[in-house]
């Protein structure tokens, strides 16, 4: 018994040595040859520089933060993730310090394909290119693209911008939406049908079953829409939010 306490004991003395090899993600993260390793994502990987992640097939592979710290932990290796980062792109590249590499140019999200009007944008049709300069609209942020629907045809190789796209439609013309009016503990319902589609927060008009009559709400989800002081709050929130992203 004694000799199975001393064990255990020097186990939780020598646990802090077990901890991870603390390393920090690289300012770019690239590969040359389509294996994506520990080494072309992380600084100071040391010997599991070489241990695959994942495999890049097009210009660029799209991977989630939260799996990649798994895979860098079951190395031996601790990158905190400080910047609560979600994805990390990898793009098809050596180092920029490569002597002839250009210099001044700007780097912005572009489409790894061509889209039609009605697709939903996935990680995998993403990828950093660089450009002259950046259009004013130019997304910064691959979450921003991402889940969003195609509104026009979009070429490959054209830069992402947010213009581009718009939220996904939650309401069909023709649904069945349940109306909702909330303020100051009073709460009602009533079924309407949708007359026009519409996202997350967009106004739209609905024909209110029982008396036939159009009142305007604001879509809140998937067959649901809210009017009164919710639906103003909605607009606000969305008005802000359109702002911020023109700029």
């Amino acid at each position: 018994m004694k000799a199975l306490v001393l064990s255990i004991a020097a186990l939780l003395i020598a646990s802090p040595a077990l901890a991870g090899q603390a390393v920090s993600l690289r300012g770019e993260t690239l590969d040359a040859d389509g294996r994506v390793t520990l080494g072309d994502l992380f600084e100071g990987a040391g010997a599991a520089s070489d241990l695959l992640v994942a495999n890049r097939v097009g210009p660029s592979v799209v991977l989630d933060a939260g799996q990649v710290q798994m895979a860098a932990r079951r190395a031996g290796l601790d990158w905190d993730n400080a910047q609560g980062l979600r994805r990390i792109i990898v793009r098809q590249g050596a180092s920029t310090a490569l002597a002839g590499a250009p210099r001044g140019n700007v780097e912005v999200l572009a489409y790894a394909r061509s889209l039609n009007a009605g697709e939903i944008v996935q990680p995998q049709d993403l990828t950093w290119t660089k450009v002259a300069a950046a259009p004013s609209d130019a997304a910064s942020d691959p979450d921003a693209m991402i889940g969003m629907t195609v509104r026009r045809p979009l070429r490959q190789g054209a830069a992402a911008l947010l213009r581009d796209v718009s939220a996904p439609m939650v309401i069909k013309a023709g649904d069945m939406v349940a109306v909702t009016y909330e303020n100051e503990g009073v709460s009602l319902i009533l079924q309407g049908k949708a007359m026009a589609a519409a996202s997350s927060g967009e106004s739209l008009s609905i024909q209110n079953i029982a008396s036939k009559k159009i009142i305007d709400a604001v879509a809140t989800g998937p067959g649901a829409a809210a009017v009164g002081p919710q639906a103003l709050r909605l607009k606000s929130t969305r008005s802000t939010a359109a702002r911020y992203a023109a700029r």
